[in-house]
């Protein structure tokens, strides 16, 4: 996971946002970031899907060829949720939780 935390920092700073935090269980992640609102989100999912693959597959290559058989790492759906009315705080300490067995 801290890999992962480096790159998507590195990513979101080129793509003038901010990894807020990241955090996941074994079957989905939760990614809170800030984008500028000209992105087209789309594109930058796809994008963040392509380079962590890259990325994470290069450098864990032993380790994950027991578990992908197949030249994917990511699914290809994911969901995009605005912040709303609930606070940076609140979604960033629902994120830090995941995996924990907490709500």
């Amino acid at each position: 996971m801290n890999r992962l935390k480096e790159i998507s920092t590195d990513l979101f700073d080129i793509w003038d946002g901010e990894m807020i935090e990241i955090n996941g269980e074994a079957d989905h992640m939760h990614i809170l970031f800030d984008a500028p609102p000209q992105i087209n989100l789309a594109n930058t999912i796809n994008s963040y899907k392509t380079v962590t693959s890259r990325y994470i597959r290069k450098a864990f290559a032993d380790h994950l060829k027991k578990y992908y058989w197949k030249p994917v790492f990511w699914s290809r759906s994911y969901m995009v949720l605005s912040t709303g009315g609930a606070t940076i705080d609140v979604i960033k300490r629902y994120i830090e939780q995941q995996g924990e067995g907490r709500p």
